[in-house]
């Protein structure tokens, strides 16, 4: 009997196979996207067919296929012209900070080095992460034979930026789709190194006001934090001779706590840590002088968010003064409450992981089980070492709880 139709199934979704030459049926299915890149190589999932002919007669097959992963494990780190174009990969050692200081420090063998394949202005990167910046600065240690570079991130360089306020305004004021926005902010200040793409998000900024003389970085963090979408950077390079580049863009905050949770049943060594001697009281000084001068009191409520209206007292009241002269109280009230939240009880964790990437502002999970101390929060650092071909990420999350 002839063949009447083929089905597949995959994922979760069954589809007819279209008709190609003689008995041949085709079709396409397309894996899942990966939530995490780990360093498994492939992803294994079933793929069912079934084939039915005229007189009803149905046969099945199920088979196993492996997809390959996206992984940045083992890290590759390429050394890259000026301009964008490969030179070689790093032999060598790297200390590489994102979320903090946003810099790094690379570390080569002396007598390896070439002038024309690593130089002031020189681009390393990790394709397809954040991982990279530009040497601009070196230093040679004839006792060790070392020649080491540093420099900025990429999230470093954004923070190398002011926006100032349009002439005769106090502020710039930001509308329009978040990548709008981006792409507005970085347009003609770091030549063709970052793009922007054309992707909406579908999240608008209404008359945002952007604080006077900041950095574009935390004008950008400001807003997205707002909206719950975090800062996706990733360098790309397309197969063939085209040069790279630094893709910049807004995407929604993925929470990974639901199920991945670090405990010591994962036998990974963290540092977790429940600071309990914070401010809980920030007396606010702004503009005037003596008896005229503008005071605001600022207090941690028990759910950890700031009011006015006081909840601890006694033994448990700590207290502490924050001056910002020439603050009116509406300026007085918003830098305080930021300040009083990086003086206020918090919960902290700091792991290392070496074979999951998790992205800034994305959440973790972490548990000590002698203690109990529980912490879900955002990663707000991670640091890229890599020494003798091993690379290691640590991550740190911090914040109030």
């Amino acid at each position: 009997m002839p063949v009447k139709k083929v089905v597949r199934g995959f994922n979760g979704e069954e589809k007819e196979l279209r008709k190609g030459v003689g008995n041949r049926y085709e079709g396409e299915a397309v894996a899942p996207e990966l939530e995490l890149r780990t360093a498994e190589q492939r992803t294994y999932y079933p793929l069912n067919v079934s084939a039915e002919d005229d007189a009803g007669n149905v046969a099945r097959e199920r088979r196993t296929i492996g997809v390959l992963n996206e992984s940045v494990f083992p890290v590759k780190v390429t050394v890259a012209a000026k301009e964008g174009e490969e030179k070689t990969y790093l032999d060598g050692a790297l200390d590489l900070d994102i979320g903090d200081t946003n810099e790094f420090e690379m570390q080569m063998d002396l007598k390896t080095w070439k002038k024309e394949n690593c130089d002031h202005g020189s681009r390393i990167y990790v394709k397809g992460t954040e991982y990279g910046g530009l040497l601009e600065d070196m230093r040679v240690v004839t006792d060790s034979g070392e020649i080491i570079w540093g420099g900025y991130t990429w999230r470093g360089l954004l923070t190398q930026k002011i926006v100032e306020p349009p002439e005769g305004q106090s502020h710039m004021v930001l509308n329009g789709e978040l990548n709008d926005v981006i792409r507005e902010l970085v347009t003609g200040k770091f030549g063709s190194l970052f793009v922007v793409p054309e992707k909406d998000t579908g999240i608008m900024l209404d008359n945002w006001k952007v604080d006077r003389y900041v950095t574009i970085y935390d004008a950008v963090m400001k807003f997205l934090e707002k909206k719950g979408y975090r800062l996706k950077i990733e360098y790309k390079k397309e197969a063939g001779p085209s040069y790279g580049y630094v893709e910049i863009q807004a995407v929604p905050v993925k929470d990974y706590s639901r199920y991945l949770r670090y405990d010591q049943d994962c036998k990974i060594n963290f540092d977790i840590k429940d600071y309990r001697r914070g401010i809980n009281h920030l007396v606010c000084a702004g503009e005037g002088q003596n008896e005229e001068r503008v005071v605001l009191h600022l207090y941690v409520q028990k759910d950890g968010s700031i009011g006015k209206t006081q909840y601890y007292s006694g033994l448990s009241e700590r207290e502490a003064v924050y001056e910002y002269s020439g603050a009116d109280l509406s300026e007085l009230e918003e830098h305080g409450a930021k300040r009083l939240k990086e003086l206020q009880n918090y919960k902290s964790i700091e792991l290392t992981v070496s074979d999951i990437d998790i992205e800034i502002g994305d959440i973790v999970g972490g548990r000590e089980q002698i203690t109990g101390t529980e912490v879900r929060k955002p990663v707000v650092r991670k640091i890229l070492k890599i020494q003798g071909g091993k690379a290691e990420i640590e991550y740190m999350v911090k914040g109030d709880d």
